[in-house]
C-alpha cells in the first residue's frame, strides 16, 4: 500500500474520532424524543449514523447537521 494514501486515510480517521460519537439512548435524550425516532430518522436516511455491529453511532457533527436541516429559520450570525 502506498504509505502517503495511507497517511490521508488515518489522518481523515483521526479527525473523524476526536468527536464524540453518541449512542441512540444519548441522541434520544438530548432531543427528548423516543428511541424510536431516532431508529426512524436513521432508517429513513434522514439522519447520518455509523454501525458497529448491532450498535448505532451518531456522530455530534451528524447531529448538528440534522437539526440546522430541519429548524424552522437559518441559525443565526454570532455575535461579536
Amino acid at each position: 500500500m502506498n504509505p502517503y494514501f495511507r497517511k490521508v486515510e488515518l489522518a481523515g480517521a483521526t479527525q473523524m474520532l476526536s468527536k464524540p460519537l453518541l449512542t441512540i439512548h444519548e441522541v434520544a435524550g438530548l432531543l427528548k424524543v423516543k428511541e424510536s425516532t431516532v431508529r426512524t430518522w436513521i432508517k429513513d436516511g434522514d439522519l447520518r449514523a455509523v454501525k458497529f455491529g448491532r450498535e448505532w453511532r451518531v456522530i455530534q457533527k451528524d447531529l448538528e447537521a440534522y437539526l440546522n436541516e430541519h429548524a424552522n429559520k437559518p441559525p443565526e450570525p454570532p455575535s461579536p
